[in-house]
């Protein structure tokens, strides 16, 4: 079936579990290489030839390829084994020393005498990239170095919640190599994710997931694909033949295409501005990765590495994601998915928790909010500045009338409500119904609670309640000259 997928869970309910990551633990396997950074300035076109005269400035070297992978589970909070082969050399030992650096990892790389160590070296005038140097050996290693591989992964695969195959093509995962861990990791029950290579996916067989781009799954597939259909049905067609549980497809600025046993669906491109698309495909499969492990639905796992690709190619270099980038972008993307800012209780308590989770202090207040006025304005701005988000309560029509009697609400909740949300003052706004607020502040537990000056401390309705768990009330001071009621009388005068 390629029916479409139930939506995954919101931006601002992911946001809260993204502390999660932290708790997972991946093993990652594949082509290490060392990536260099060579930043310099083009003034100007060489005499000898048509080409820019690059003049060095200053240079950079971190893990790529696999390497990247295991920058970008750490930055994620997530714990991670490295398994990977290098060579007898300078780079060589520069890769050593960077994964020993990198928190809460288990590193094991084996020495190749005979191989060079990949490096990409890439040269970089502002924000441009003009070009890329590779050195590298990419032969298969030979039944020694497999069988250290083979011994290093199986013993870490009992500790681990995922298991990534980052494939560069470059001879760590031979045919024999990846069956064998594709195998251990089935017996053991750990979902294998594999950033694939070359056009036969059916040396994964077994695997979990698999993260090609449109191109490589085009040439997997053996034919061009033209549009979204295309994507869905030539990664199910592959998904079968190649005997794996699903396929995330990165596109690009047009987001991905998760595929699985019996659905489908689209994610939107999430960056603002490209920079640079290098090691993003590494981004994406390290957030799945930590995602699974973390015991999150697949749907979610995708929803999160679409995100923190948009975050990383705005950079410039195989750049990496940290777990509190994402929290924010996340949090943005809750922010502008709501534009008016009504809530229901769920999603503004998903949100409240999200904003905890950031460090940020949440303040609520409640009113009818008739015809709104300066005096409203000047309580929601002193409610704001005592607060970092700031949670507004509305009372429903059928509350209001009990409260205000016949003839008002004047503006319909909807409207009210629209209103308050054109605030710059206000975060979220949530209706309750109830003669007071009471089981919205039970729930939400703000921080601060706001109250006009009219009121005392005492009558506060839960002012007691927040006291309790460590919050203050304040009490906002009043614009003489305003108010709904006296704005209507003046009206029917």
């Amino acid at each position: 079936m390629n029916q479409a997928l139930t939506p995954a869970s919101s931006p601002s309910a992911l946001a809260t579990e993204i502390k999660a990551l932290a708790g997972a633990r991946v093993l990652c396997i594949g082509d290490v290489m060392l990536d260099r950074f060579a930043y310099g300035e083009v003034a100007r076109i060489s005499p000898e030839a048509p080409i820019p005269v690059f003049r060095h400035q200053n240079e950079a070297s971190m893990l790529g390829g696999a390497g990247n992978v295991l920058r970008n589970l750490t930055a994620l909070g997530a714990g991670a084994d490295f398994i990977g082969v290098i060579g007898d050399d300078g780079a060589g030992g520069e890769i050593q020393a960077l994964v020993a650096a990198e928190p809460g990892v288990a590193g094991h790389l084996v020495v190749d005498a005979g191989r060079e160590t990949t490096i990409k070296t890439r040269y970089i005038a502002g924000a441009q990239q003009l070009l890329r140097a590779d050195r590298e050996s990419a032969w298969d290693i030979g039944a020694t170095l497999a069988e250290d591989v083979l011994k290093a992964a199986a013993k870490a695969i009992a500790g681990a919640q995922a298991v990534v195959l980052s494939d560069y093509g470059k001879g760590v995962l031979t045919q024999g190599v990846t069956a064998k861990i594709i195998e251990l990791a089935a017996k053991a029950g750990k979902p294998v994710i594999v950033d694939p290579k070359g056009n036969d996916f059916t040396r994964y067989r077994g695997a979990y997931l698999l993260t090609p781009n449109v191109k490589e799954l085009s040439e997997a597939a053996g034919h061009d694909i033209y549009d979204e259909d295309g994507i869905v049905a030539t990664a199910q067609n592959v998904r079968q033949s190649a005997g794996v549980d699903g396929i995330l497809v990165t596109r690009g600025r047009d987001g991905m295409t998760l595929v699985i046993d019996g659905g489908h669906c689209h994610l939107s491109a999430r960056a603002r501005e490209v920079f640079d698309v290098s090691g993003a495909g590494d981004t994406v499969v390290a957030t799945v990765a930590a995602a699974l492990g973390a015991g999150m639905a697949v749907r979610d796992a995708a929803y999160l590495a679409n995100a923190a690709a948009g975050i990383a190619v705005g950079k410039i270099g195989t750049a990496v994601v940290h777990n509190d980038e994402l929290s924010a972008a996340l949090d943005a993307e809750a922010r502008a998915a709501g534009e008016d800012k009504l809530l229901s209780l769920e999603a503004a308590l998903d949100l409240v928790r999200l904003w905890r989770a950031q460090g940020f202090k949440v303040g609520f207040t409640n009113g009818c909010f008739d015809l709104l006025h300066p005096g409203h304005v000047y309580l929601l701005d002193q409610a704001r500045a005592a607060c970092d988000r700031l949670v507004v309560a509305i009372n429903s029509d059928s509350s209001v009338a009990r409260l205000k009697g016949e003839g008002r609400p004047v503006q319909p909740l909807i409207a009210r409500a629209q209103v308050l949300g054109a605030l710059a003052s206000v975060d979220a706004v949530v209706v309750f119904s109830d003669q007071t607020p009471v089981k919205l502040i039970e729930a939400m537990r703000p921080d601060v609670l706001v109250k006009g000056a009219d009121y005392a401390k005492d009558e506060v309705i839960g002012g007691d309640l927040v006291e309790g768990w460590g919050g203050k009330v304040v009490l906002a001071e009043l614009l003489d000259g305003h108010s709904t009621t006296g704005t209507i009388a003046r009206l029917v005068k």
